[in-house]
């Protein structure tokens, strides 16, 4: 009965994430019928050209990016929680996302000191910034996991994580203060986060190295299930507690590198999911988790994008507005709920 119980609850998310997808496609400042959208969709052409152009080259990408940065942050959020045993872990916990933030500021805002605004080299530019996240976020999670090596307690890795983001933060302020006007507002904008800067070869660049992260991180599901129990039992049950902490804080930090490059800081899908998904289906099992994971991050993250470009309002609201404001409520009523539920136990 438990077993059909989370079958149908998997379809019916799956099948949001269509509904979602479809809804994205539809939904904009450009009206375009549904029959035409679904023509497009279908290979069919449009007898409308500049529709054709709007979902091809603009909708049609910004679902998938939502579908795969939403997936590829939760289940870096799950991994989080796991590892760390704490509930307000997110992708963000180890300073990864401020370490791409320092790698685009060095890009965004040093140009402007060289004399050069990035804003005016074009494609050249956005492929430097994405570069420039990627670096940065792979040199703090190259420290965090020499740092992990050396030490035991999980609360010790997290303060160093923390600290590397406050040192990351303090940088970028002093870059500011010596930037231009035009670069220091580009950093902003990229800071606020969006799923429309990727397009084009950018676009199935990411969507291909999210589909080959995502199963890779599956592999991790007895691991993590064994570090439920505690260090103790899962080392007797032949577990490697040093060696399991390292490919874990490996794979969440890879997929949180990808996404903040290609899509900026993108805030609480990755701490809010993985509660939501608890609480749906009300339990700890990871093989039941990982992949309720995806597909809710999925669907949340195209819910996001879609409220962050309907129609009425004048251009696109920034995402991590609108991840805050839902993400939010559900870190906080998951967290009560578990309260009330420790006092009535």
């Amino acid at each position: 009965m438990i077993k059909r119980h989370t079958t149908l609850i998997m379809a019916a998310i799956f099948v949001s994430i269509v509904a979602f997808a479809f809804l994205n496609l539809l939904l904009g400042t450009v009206r375009i019928p549904a029959s035409d959208v679904f023509n497009i969709i279908l290979g069919r052409g449009c007898s409308n050209e500049i529709w054709e152009n709007i979902i091809v080259k603009s909708r049609l990408p910004q679902a998938l990016t939502a579908i795969f940065a939403g997936a590829g942050l939760s289940v870096a959020g799950l991994l989080m929680q796991t590892v760390f045993r704490n509930p307000l872990a997110g992708p963000s916990v180890l300073g990864i996302s401020s370490g791409a933030s320092l790698g685009v500021a060095f890009v965004i805002l040093m140009s402007g000191i060289m004399g050069q605004a990035l804003s005016q080299l074009g494609f050249f530019g956005e492929f430097a910034v994405t570069i420039a996240a990627i670096i940065g976020a792979m040199g703090v999670m190259g420290i965090i996991i020499f740092v992990s090596q050396k030490v035991k307690g999980n609360v010790t890795l997290l303060i160093i994580g923390v600290m590397i983001g406050h040192i990351a933060t303090a940088i970028i302020g002093v870059l500011k203060f010596f930037s231009v006007e035009e670069d220091i507002r580009a950093y902003v904008i990229w800071g606020l986060g969006s799923f429309a800067k990727v397009s084009g070869g950018q676009m199935v660049l990411f969507c291909t190295i999210m589909a080959v992260l995502i199963p890779l991180s599956m592999l991790l599901i007895k691991t993590l299930n064994l570090l439920l129990l505690g260090d103790g039992y899962a080392r007797n049950l032949g577990l490697n507690i040093k060696r399991a902490r390292f490919y874990v804080i490996l794979a969440a930090g890879v997929l949180v590198a990808i996404v903040t490059a290609y899509c900026g800081p993108i805030s609480f899908i990755g701490l809010a999911v993985p509660h939501l998904c608890r609480g749906i289906f009300q339990t700890s099992d990871h093989r039941i988790l990982m992949p309720a994971t995806v597909l809710a991050g999925a669907s949340l993250a195209l819910i996001c994008n879609l409220i962050a470009r309907m129609p009425g309002f004048e251009g696109v609201l920034p995402v991590n507005s609108v991840t805050a404001l839902i993400g939010a409520p559900v870190v906080v009523s998951v967290l009560f709920r578990k309260r009330k539920n420790e006092i009535g136990e």
